[in-house]
């Protein structure tokens, strides 16, 4: 199965690095741009599939503004994996929209990849309106078949509400938070102007991995060879308990009391938190955290859940059994991090009913970003 191959958003300047290293080590990071490429060249591939209408929420894309700037290391790489990532992140124009077609996506939404959390202010604020100019540019030259969520300028809460209601009014669906700001969570106040905005806007916030601060990561994810020690710290364990905790944080920390109508979505089947949900509830009960409600109600109130790149049925089944199929659960792909094929042949095989598969598929979408 597919997994996310590249990019630390904290530390991109060692990312192209460990990428190469994981690659000489033996295993591939993963072969969903590979496929994606290889798809994309090859006209006689096509899958058969059903004309089920099809929405992905965690696709990504990477602007020539970033690529200009802090994302320069990107393009040095000479791994013929990482370069066919990249052109795929690049590319947000014909070549995407024909992959789209013979992999039957219908509707992709953008979020900029690597995140832009972590770079300082005065770096931060001109690139994510810069990012967000492009990204709005490249929708509305295919605006039925491509939407996209905000970057926010994390480190100027008070400029972040104001370009999320810009961008909310020009279109965009919501925004993407690549975890945490510099070594901070969405539970400390300093962002809660930005969080009130989401919630006074009706946008919802993607909550998207990032590598873990770098203490954790030294602590917990190094002693291995160079390639282990980074999948360890990212796709292969640490950036999905780091979400996990990321929003278990927001939720102790009061911002769902505070902003009880604010909307998350995380990513890969729920980031570990629905095995771990009765868990929390018994052990973190209401009395003790003096929360107005237990932890599961946030999560099954507030957080929205999609596949992206987990095309897993032991992790589906858990999700379905926590969090239900009617509202919560979102089809995604991880693109071009994941293959598109691959998801919309695991969508096609969960064993769930045709209006299930619907409301996976596009409608549970549709009702969510009101699309």
């Amino acid at each position: 199965m597919n997994r996310r191959k590249f990019i630390s958003s904290t530390i991109l300047a060692t990312a192209a690095g460990g990428i190469a290293t994981a690659y000489a080590d033996g295993r591939p990071l993963g072969l969903g741009g590979a496929q994606n490429a290889a798809a994309a060249s090859d006209n006689t591939g096509a899958h058969t599939v059903s004309k089920l209408h099809t929405i992905t929420l965690e696709e990504h894309y990477v602007s020539p503004v970033f690529l200009a700037g802090p994302g320069q290391e990107m393009l040095t790489s000479k791994d013929p994996h990482v370069q066919a990532t990249n052109g795929l992140l690049r590319d947000v124009g014909a070549g995407r929209i024909a992959l789209m077609d013979q992999s039957g996506i219908d509707v992709q939404v953008l979020s900029h990849s690597p995140g832009l959390e972590q770079l300082e202010a005065d770096v931060q604020v001109p690139m994510v309106r810069d990012v967000n100019d492009f990204l709005h540019d490249a929708v509305s030259k295919y605006p039925a078949r491509l939407g996209g969520f905000a970057s926010l300028c994390t480190e100027a809460p008070d400029q972040a509400a104001k370009e999320l209601e810009k961008r909310m009014n020009a279109g965009f669906k919501g925004a993407i938070i690549n975890g945490h700001s510099r070594g901070r969570y969405l539970d400390d106040k300093f962002f809660w102007p930005m969080l009130e905005a989401a919630e006074h806007l009706d946008a919802p916030i993607y909550l998207h991995p990032t590598q873990p601060p770098k203490a954790i990561v030294d602590t917990y994810y190094s002693g291995f060879s160079p390639g282990t020690s980074f999948l360890f710290s990212m796709p292969g364990c640490g950036w999905h308990y780091e979400t996990g905790i990321h929003l278990t944080r927001m939720i102790l920390g009061g911002v769902f009391d505070q902003f009880p109508n604010l909307k998350i979505v995380i990513g890969h089947m729920g980031e570990g938190l629905p095995f771990w949900l009765p868990r929390m509830d018994s052990a973190m009960f209401q009395g003790m955290t003096k929360l107005k409600q237990p932890i599961s109600a946030y999560l099954r109130q507030n957080v929205y859940y999609t596949f992206s790149g987990f095309n897993f049925l032991p992790n589906f089944i858990i999700l379905e059994s926590q969090m239900g199929i009617e509202d919560r659960i979102m089809f995604s792909v991880d693109h071009p991090y994941g293959s598109m094929t691959e998801a919309r042949l695991f969508l096609e095989s969960l064993p769930i009913s045709p209006a299930d598969r619907d409301r996976i598929a596009h409608k549970n979408a549709e009702r969510l970003f009101r699309m």
